[in-house]
């Protein structure tokens, strides 16, 4: 009797075990852990991997030697935990957008582009402006002076594949057989790399009767950019007075840049917001004349960092009721301690700032409850504090902003310490001096540059991101009681792209989104500026 009460007993315990199993199953489910590629390598790359957290999307420059259909994985990092469907040393083909699965509890689809740029030239003697190339069509053509005829074209220049590319069977200049078809002529090449590239080329001379001229004008606000062409081997330059008056202002040749018959003229020192003619010449001939008119000098409010309030126990660097522009880590920093507001006013001013003035101090820290907390560096940006995730920030870099100023003015001092916190990736840099940073940047994002400080979903601004149009930085690690005047030049990557929005960042420690840095860095910044013009 007993035997069968224990066999009962056994039964009814297994079915227990299975439906707390089961129960167990239900109740705790597999936790959510995003996971992101944070770095990628491969054969034939150049610069470093464009990483979007958003799109889920790596973007690699690749050589124009390397053949995108077998491209040799070098590295690939993901989140700590995770794990790739493409092991490092595999093969790709990267002609076309490659998804790669990251798995840990769930899955996440990644895509990875490959860009490749091949620098074409093409040039006949006498040639007008540059050569236009029309790569899915395999065509290049090239311009020449209609007095100039098609009955003798010399070939000056010619690559239209890889570096070491045969044409017509030489890596030396072909000889090639033109066909004259009374407007222009043409003539194939053949074009052959290693085992990936085999094309038919047609290359086009134009005849054309105008020789000279301008093609655009990137206005500025003191500055305009002017992109003209005229012959090749002419003196090629621009030439421009303001609307309505009598006398044009030649270019200094200093001031122009030359590729092949293109050129582009920097005028400097002009009036914001107002009209001007241009005219091109090559040799003694002169182009059309074309109008512009330049733009306005915007500027940002609390350049002179004057105006703060508080709410509750955060320090805000904006005046009460008034407009939030920049903003600060202060509302992170005080999360557990009201003391702990790490940018905060004081009259400690620049000397030649207007009386009755302030300027922010910026001070790092450890911040929080006895050894519960973290290190937080004194920061002021332009955008928005968005939240506090855990001890971690989600910040908003940058304001909207049409202008194209040339440089960031201003005024700070520095005391550095030594840096005692820092992370697992800039565990190299303690016991070294810290350094503040001033940064600046315009960009054609559609929306704020978010900033995440979490490890596991962390998202930086990057120098490499293609949005920037314009940057510049000033770093300093030596300790200074008195104000310095610094200047940040912006080194624009194109001239005619037009910002949307303007990011300018100010910190006591540079590594101070990765909690890295000294505590006790302090850096005190005051009467910004944005200039609009160069000095020579």
């Amino acid at each position: 009797m007993k035997k069968i009460i224990y066999k009962i007993a056994g039964v009814c315990l297994c079915l227990i075990v299975c439906l707390l199993t089961a129960c167990l199953k239900n109740d705790f489910p597999y936790p959510t852990v995003k996971l992101y590629i944070t770095d990628m390598t491969v054969e034939g790359q150049v610069g470093n991997a464009v990483i979007s957290n958003d799109e889920r999307k790596v973007t690699l420059q690749l050589n124009e030697t390397v053949n995108p259909k077998k491209v040799k994985i070098h590295s690939l990092e993901v989140t700590e935990g995770g794990k790739a469907s493409i092991e490092p040393e595999s093969i790709v083909d990267l002609s076309q957008p490659l998804n790669i699965t990251l798995s840990l509890y769930q899955d996440y689809i990644w895509t990875v582009v490959a860009e490749q740029t091949i620098e074409r030239v093409f040039t006949v003697n006498g040639q007008i402006g540059q050569a236009y190339f029309y790569p899915e069509d395999k065509e290049a053509a090239v311009n020449i002076p209609r007095a100039q005829g098609l009955k003798s074209i010399q070939l000056t220049a010619l690559k239209l594949g890889p570096e070491g590319s045969t044409q017509n069977g030489t890596t030396a200049l072909p000889e090639l057989q033109w066909e004259n078809k009374g407007a222009f002529a043409t003539a194939k090449v053949q074009v052959k790399y290693s085992d990936f590239i085999d094309e038919e080329w047609t290359l086009y001379v134009n005849l054309t009767d105008i020789n000279v001229g301008v093609n655009s004008v990137d206005a500025w606000t003191n500055v305009a950019w002017v992109n003209g062409f005229g012959r090749q081997g002419a003196e090629n330059g621009c030439e421009y007075k303001k609307d309505g008056e009598q006398d044009w202002i030649r270019v200094s040749n200093s001031d122009i840049t030359h590729e092949g018959g293109n050129f582009k003229a920097r005028l400097i020192h002009l009036d914001a917001a107002t009209t001007y003619v241009c005219r091109a010449y090559s040799g003694e001939e002169y182009g059309e004349e074309t109008k512009f008119t330049t733009g306005i000098a915007a500027t940002v409010p609390n350049l002179g960092f004057d105006e703060w309030h508080k709410e509750g126990k955060v320090i805000c660097p904006w005046k009460e009721g008034g407009i939030s522009y920049w903003d600060t880590g202060n509302w992170g920093s005080t999360t557990l301690s009201a003391n702990d507001n790490i940018t905060q006013p004081t009259s400690d001013v620049w000397s030649g700032a207007p009386q009755g003035g302030q300027a922010a101090m910026l001070g790092s820290k450890f911040v929080g409850l006895g050894s519960f907390g973290k290190f937080a560096a004194g920061n002021l940006f332009l955008g928005e504090y968005k939240e506090t995730d855990g001890t971690n920030g989600i910040l908003g870099f940058g304001r909207e902003f049409t202008a194209r100023p040339t440089k960031l003015k201003g005024y700070f001092k520095y005391t550095s310490s030594i840096i005692k916190y820092a992370d697992k990736a800039h565990e190299d840099l303690k016991g070294k001096q810290d350094t503040c940073i001033i940064w600046v940047s315009l960009g054609d994002w559609d929306e704020p540059v978010e900033i995440r400080t979490n490890p596991q979903n962390s998202k930086y601004f990057t120098k490499t991101d293609p949005h920037i149009i314009a940057y510049g930085e000033m770093n300093c690690s030596e300790t200074m009681s008195e104000y310095r005047e610094f200047e940040i030049e912006l080194e624009y990557r194109d001239t005619d792209r037009v910002p949307k929005y303007l990011l300018i960042v100010c910190s006591a420690s540079k590594y101070g989104d990765y909690f890295t840095g000294g505590a006790g860095s302090t850096m005190w910044v005051d009467e910004f500026s944005l200039e609009y013009d160069y000095d020579q």
